[in-house]
Order: structure tokens, then sequence, then C-alpha cells
């Protein structure tokens, strides 16, 4: 098992109301001996805007189906998401690929300062407040990626540290304030 799957729990998608939405769609051709022929990938993320969100992607010889697959797919591969009111708890950097995406929590009013894919996964993960810098190349399946692993990295520090002392979050908040 490595570290990625190490952190990431399996969520039920029966029990949670999913929004699904395309990020991408591509159609790809194979040159055959008769023609040219196509098929079409789609990225689809899905997300109950309460901290799950998964991301799904799939190959058919037909939009609807590649669409359906890719959203079968993204509801197999649901995860939880720290969150801190409106906002993510703390920032993280994650590269997966050439593509670099840095998610920055923001205060609330804010809005999502995201763009393309990491605008379509914060949005379905429920954060309506952050900042993000996506560097590198733009390629929607390693940013969509690379923003589903970011949020999965994410720690409260406060938990994280009640958690290291052995107390409840309250008793934590009481003893250094």
């Amino acid at each position: 098992m490595s570290k990625k799957e190490a952190r990431v729990i399996r969520i039920n998608p029966d029990e949670l109301v999913l929004n699904e939405k395309l990020i991408a769609l591509n159609r790809v051709s194979k040159v055959v001996k008769g023609g040219k022929r196509m098929r079409f990938n789609a990225l689809v993320v899905v997300g109950d805007g309460a901290g799950h969100v998964g991301i799904g992607l799939a190959k058919s010889n037909e939009v609807p189906a590649a669409i359906a697959k890719a959203g079968a797919y993204a509801r197999k591969n649901i995860v939880k998401v720290e969150l801190k009111g409106t906002t993510i708890p703390s920032q993280a950097t994650v590269k997966l690929g050439a593509s670099v995406v840095f998610l920055k929590p923001a205060s609330p009013g804010t809005g999502i300062i995201a763009g393309g894919a990491v605008r379509a996964v914060v949005e379905a993960a429920g954060v309506k407040d952050v900042l993000s810098k996506s560097l590198g190349s733009s390629n929607p399946i390693n940013v969509a990626k690379a923003t589903v692993y970011a949020l999965t990295q994410l720690k409260d520090p406060q938990r994280e540290i009640a958690r290291r002392k052995g107390l409840p979050v309250e008793t934590e908040a009481v003893v250094n304030g």
C-alpha cells in the first residue's frame, strides 16, 4: 500500500446526495485502414458540497456512455475532505506529473479564486472560500487529481495537536486559550 492510498478512506456513495459535473471531454482518434476511429474520454467530478468529493475518468465510443462511466468511477472514488467553516484548514501544495496545485485558506466572503479543474473540484467538495494557483501543465486530468490529493492532505492543526496529546478538541482549545 502506497502513501497515497494509506490516507484515503473510502466513502459509501449511497448515503450522500451527489452533484455531478463534467470537467473535460476529449475526442481521440485512431487511424485505421478504413479511416479514423473516434473515441471519447470524459473527466467527471462528483461531490455533496459538504466535504465529500471524487473524480472519475472513463473512455467510450459515445459521449453519453463515457460521461456515465466516468460518473460511476467518480462515485467509487469519493474521499472525505477536512473543512474549517467555509474554507480549508491549512495550505497545501501538490505536484502530480508536470502539474502543480497550490491551495490556501481564505477569509469568509473571498469566494473561490481558482479556475478550470481546480474550481470544479473545490466547488464539488463544498469549499466556499479558497485561494489557489495552478502551475506547470494545465492538463485537466492531472490538475484535478492533484487538487483531490491536496484536499486529502489537509489537516486541522488544532485537531492534530489534540489527537497527538490524546485530548478531545474542545479540551485542547481550553488548554491553549
